[in-house]
């Protein structure tokens, strides 16, 4: 389980409160990316460094890119799109606006096109996982959810992996592709005593799982089959999500927190908030945009 020899840069100083939901645009080489409290949708641009921000107004858990120059977004209690050239959020759906303690957190689209977002309520089993298809249609794909999180799809389209960061597991599901349905939720990494919780995740083009881990200072690549492969450790105590991006899509980006350290752990961990990116020899599955 040691690391091999790969190389991580720290590529933007972002200082985020809570980076998350890091989403690579193959069409423009653009990494988007969340700062959840402080309401930005952040594109990263690897060739120049560059990081532009677009506030929008509220809470921001995940994204997907929704054709051009457009993002979906989940946001507090709905859904809306994001215009990337002009900055206007168009609401879409309200999806709990009577949860006053919910708020969506991780999301992203499945191979055909469906957006899946699950909503958290720390210390209370009351949050949802929903897929919102091309067509308009809202479906209610799991429910008693404490912090819906990292989420993802095996290269063959069979499985499903959904992580519940309070319960410190991460599920898998049998999915069935055509009609975007879940089935036979079983443990796929349980973490239950351990001191720190998986948040995002990606799946590589081997099926291999690539988990953030919340107070873990590290990201771990789990095998199929639910066993502990590799454990990249990362300067900073709160990583949260990661994604594959780059032109031949072996670059691991991995997005940070900074929220709720104290002055003590923020000294420890000087660089959290900021985003990262791994040089690996493994490539990522392509990210799906929104097909509606």
């Amino acid at each position: 389980m040691s690391s091999p020899n790969y190389h991580l840069d720290n590529v933007l100083a972002a200082r985020a409160r809570l980076g998350e939901g890091p989403t690579w645009d193959p069409t423009d080489k653009l990494l988007y990316w969340v700062d959840i409290y402080n309401h930005r949708v952040n594109q990263f641009n690897p060739a120049t460094g560059q990081n532009l921000f677009f506030d929008v107004q509220d809470v921001v858990g995940c994204l997907a890119v929704a054709g051009a120059n457009r993002l979906i977004m989940g946001q507090r209690d709905r859904l809306a799109f994001l215009n990337t050239q002009t900055g206007e959020v168009t609401p879409i759906i309200e999806v709990e606006a009577g949860m006053p303690e919910n708020r969506f957190n991780d999301g992203k689209c499945d191979p055909q096109g469906r957006f899946w977002f699950g909503s958290m309520c720390p210390g209370k089993s009351q949050g949802s996982l929903y897929r919102y298809d091309p067509d308009g249609s809202l479906h209610i794909m799991e429910t008693g959810l404490t912090i819906s999180n990292g989420l993802g799809w095996s290269p063959d389209e069979k499985t499903f992996y959904l992580t519940d960061s309070a319960h410190q597991k991460i599920y898998a599901y049998e999915f069935d592709a055509a009609t975007g349905n879940i089935s036979d939720r079983r443990i796929f990494v349980d973490l239950t005593g351990e001191s720190f919780y998986p948040d995002g995740l990606t799946i590589d083009s081997e099926g291999y799982i690539w988990s953030a881990m919340w107070d873990g200072w590290c990201v771990i690549r789990f095998h199929p089959k639910g066993e502990e492969i590799l454990r990249i450790q990362l300067p900073v105590q709160r990583p949260t999500s990661c994604t594959f991006g780059g032109e031949d899509l072996q670059t691991l980006y991995i997005t940070t927190a900074s929220v709720g350290l104290s002055e003590q752990e923020i000294q420890k961990s000087f660089y959290s908030g900021d985003l990262f990116a791994l040089q690996t020899d493994i490539a990522g599955l392509p990210t799906y945009d929104f097909l509606g």
